[in-house]
């Protein structure tokens, strides 16, 4: 398979950045995204040229790391051939690393960019700084615990649907594509994820409200956007987090704050 790509190079964060078209061909149907860059990048290489920059890691959509807006999509359009959903159930979503080749048309001229974002901003061509992330979960991502032996699991007893939500919180890997896909670049989805994951456990409690408050007042500080529930962090979340995680984080930030204000 053979395709034309426009990619997004850029030297730092202060740089223009502009597009540039590169050839890839004879390129396996089976090959991942990341394969068909590295093979670029080996010709690149060759003739002596500067590799195209992009991240990764696990290459098994665990890390988030593979963070690619392509042809205006975070992680990649849509499978053309994927399989029917059972009733009830939604297609399986993928992060850049599980996007393949034959998804796309042999011939296609395939466009490739960072994650936009002010509060994402360019390292090095597709490379984009999350730290921001990092410095919201610093805020509230944490339980107070006693140290000593770890106390019996059967002596916290959780409820079954309360288990099920906060284990699909914690699914989120923090890659950013709500971000991506936000037209405010808002990162609700993914502090209400981190919200919701402890806050739907007993260990979570004693912070509860402190945490909300300090994640949220964080999240503002880094410049993200506000939710205005189009849904499209949810749509190209590559583990389907679910809105629901949005408004749990409202009604926390709303009764902690009142807390506050009655104290």
């Amino acid at each position: 398979m053979n395709f034309t790509l426009k990619v997004w190079r850029q030297k730092n964060s202060k740089d223009a950045g502009s597009f540039q078209t590169y050839e890839a061909k004879n390129i396996s149907e089976n090959a991942s995204f990341l394969e068909m860059l590295d093979v670029v990048n080996d010709g690149l290489d060759v003739k002596h040229e500067e590799a195209i920059a992009f991240d990764h890691d696990c290459r098994e959509g665990i890390c988030g790391m593979c963070s690619l807006v392509i042809d205006g999509q975070p992680h990649g359009p849509k499978l053309e051939h994927q399989e029917a959903p059972e009733a009830g159930t939604k297609p399986r979503a993928r992060t850049t690393c599980q996007l393949y080749m034959r998804d796309f048309h042999d011939g296609a001229t395939i466009v490739i960019e960072p994650f936009r974002a002010n509060s994402f901003p360019v390292i090095k061509d597709l490379v984009v700084d999350r730290s921001a992330f990092d410095r919201i979960i610093a805020k509230g991502g944490y339980i107070a615990v006693a140290t000593g032996n770890a106390q019996d699991a059967n002596n916290l007893p959780v409820a079954k649907q309360n288990a099920e939500w906060a284990m699909d919180a914690a699914e989120c890997i923090g890659c950013g594509a709500c971000v991506a896909a936000c037209k405010n670049a808002s990162a609700m989805l993914f502090v209400g994820a981190k919200i919701s994951h402890l806050a739907l456990l007993p260990q979570g409690q004693a912070e509860r409200d402190v945490r909300v408050v300090n994640m949220v007042e964080q999240m503002d500080k880094e410049g993200f956007g506000n939710c205005t529930n189009e849904g499209e962090c949810e749509a190209k979340c590559p583990k389907q987090i679910p809105l629901t995680n949005i408004a749990r984080l409202n009604r926390d930030y709303i009764a902690a704050k009142a807390k506050q204000w009655l104290s």
